[in-house]
């Protein structure tokens, strides 16, 4: 999968029909500290990237619309700590949401265990029709290196990184857990609208037609008093050109 292009970025930004009102999706983001979660989220919502992100305190709230085939959905994102002492907030972030990333870093197996444990976690208390998408990130420093080195995805590269987690290992896992797969790079962008366009395509009929009104969260524009935790994407959790996807 490669990074869409500008061209293709237009395209799916189109502007939905009047009468195809916005769908609130509430979404969590759960993983370990450091996999990248707010650098994936932030890249999706403002098209921005910065090396050396501070890590989320508690929680931060963004929001962004995304407009794929006949369904506009308005992600409500809760992007979580990945600290452990932040471990027992998660329940009051993933109740009630219809998606969920879970995130883990490519060169690092361990976080995978952990995203493993997430998925357990949000199929025996989350919401039964939850969407779960298994993301993979840091693709760029796999990339790098394979260029650099001209050798296989698991020789270390210069700067001692190196793939722990092969994509065909956490594609089996997310196709025998049931959950969609990708493997991203907040930082060069690669796959991450795809990210959220899939989500979206995937969030159950019933409740795109059950929540068509577009008020089941913070009524008008969604911003409330949780702006106060807009941390990272400025004053309204939304890019200055819309629909990020």
């Amino acid at each position: 999968m490669s990074t869409p292009s500008q061209a293709n970025n237009a395209t799916v930004n189109a502007a939905p029909p009047s009468d195809r009102r916005p769908v609130p999706v509430k979404l969590v983001l759960l993983g370990e500290s450091a996999v990248g979660k707010s650098s994936l989220v932030v890249r999706f919502v403002n098209r921005e990237y910065a090396e050396n992100r501070e890590p989320t305190i508690g929680a931060a709230f963004l929001t962004q619309k995304c407009t794929v085939d006949d369904r506009t959905v308005k992600y409500e994102i809760w992007d979580t700590a990945g600290q452990e002492r932040f471990h027992s907030l998660a329940p009051m972030y993933y109740r009630n949401a219809q998606a969920a990333i879970v995130m883990y870093d490519i060169t690092k197996s361990s976080t995978l265990d952990k995203a493993k444990g997430w998925v357990k976690e949000l199929q025996r208390q989350a919401n039964s029709q939850i969407v779960i998408a298994l993301v993979g990130n840091k693709l760029d420093l796999v990339q790098e290196n394979r260029s650099e080195q001209n050798e296989d995805a698991d020789e270390q590269d210069g700067n001692g990184t190196s793939r722990q987690v092969t994509f065909e290992e956490a594609s089996a896992y997310a196709s025998e857990a049931g959950l969609l797969f990708f493997e991203t790079s907040a930082k060069t962008a690669a796959n991450v609208d795809e990210v959220f366009r899939e989500i979206a395509k995937n969030i159950p009929h019933d409740y795109l037609a059950n929540n068509r009104n577009g008020s089941r969260v913070a009524g008008r524009n969604g911003n409330d008093a949780r702006l106060d935790l807009l941390r990272e994407a400025g004053a309204n959790g939304q890019s200055p050109g819309g629909c990020a996807c």
